[in-house]
């Protein structure tokens, strides 16, 4: 079993909310048991380095289900555009969706 990053900066007000929403749709799709691993991204030049387009950002099999390809490299907040307007983090549901 593939584990899931989840990248994230210290102090980002969002990966805890992105985490619990995250782990929410893997037990609902009977997946609970599937890693999470943390990735903390430390600096823009470790942004760089990654890839990294935004905290939280969250990778299956290595790419980012929810890339627009607008996105830029950035040691910075992410927002993710949901049913309900705009959040620091994919709903529940948009997890399920992409994991399903």
């Amino acid at each position: 079993m593939e584990p899931i990053e989840l990248l994230y900066f210290e102090g980002c007000p969002h990966s805890s909310m992105a985490e619990e929403r995250l782990r929410t749709a893997l037990h609902r799709l009977g997946r609970a048991e599937t890693p999470i691993v943390k990735v903390a991204v430390e600096d823009p030049d470790h942004a760089e380095r990654l890839g990294f387009t935004g905290s939280p950002t969250v990778r299956v099999g290595g790419e980012d289900p929810f890339a627009t390809g607008t996105e830029r490299v950035a040691f910075a907040c992410r927002v993710y555009a949901t049913p309900h307007g705009h959040s620091g983090s994919p709903t529940v549901q948009q997890f399920m969706e992409v994991l399903a």
